[in-house]
């Protein structure tokens, strides 16, 4: 059963993208980019440099109705309740203890799925990184599923969707090429943050 996202109750969602529409612009920032045209894809989200990247991406995905997904570790979905809204905001469920690593789950979660686009922020943390981790990358091969590359860049007050890439099968060869889309962003800290 697929989840039932916030982005998908019409009147919630028609709400918060008038508003963060007229916000955006109201502080000078603009929501760039296009939907996905895949029905399945991960959406990765750089440079996450502050707290404020990712809710900043969050906005972008509002405007552009993106019918976002995440990755939480399992205790995050208690049963009853609790659980049931984290799913309907969009999470799923990865359960670490199983034999089965997380790419292997998400695999299986875009085999089991019509739709699936999943939000990774590759760096996994704030802290100034010069390599990624490679989660997304797999987890995209494994399935056969593009990269859209979201991104913020406060240099140019723009926040979005900058474009897709399919991923050959060799990854030292790919991620420098996204490495170069990425390091003409700035995130809101680490300012001259570069990947290599």
């Amino acid at each position: 059963m697929q989840n039932r996202t916030i982005f998908k109750t019409p009147v919630v969602s028609g709400f918060f993208r008038l508003l963060f529409m007229a916000t955006t612009r109201l502080i000078g920032w603009r929501i760039v980019g296009m939907r996905p045209e895949h029905k399945k894809c991960v959406l990765i989200a750089a440079p996450h440099t502050s707290n404020w990247d990712f809710p900043t991406m969050m906005v972008a995905a509002f405007v552009l109705r993106l019918d976002i997904h995440w990755m939480g570790k399992d205790s995050l979905f208690p049963k009853g309740p609790l659980g049931a809204v984290m799913r309907w905001f969009g999470g799923i469920s990865i359960d670490r203890s199983k034999t089965n690593n997380t790419v292997d789950q998400m695999v299986e979660q875009y085999q089991q799925r019509d739709e699936l686009l999943v939000l990774i922020t590759p760096e996994g943390t704030r802290s100034r990184v010069a390599q990624w981790k490679a989660g997304f990358y797999h987890i995209a091969v494994g399935a056969g599923v593009p990269i859209y590359l979201g991104f913020v860049d406060t240099s140019r007050r723009e926040a979005g969707v900058g474009g897709i890439f399919h991923p050959s099968g060799d990854f030292e060869a790919d991620i420098q090429e996204i490495y170069r889309f990425y390091n003409q962003k700035t995130g809101f800290k680490d300012r001259d943050r570069r990947y290599s």
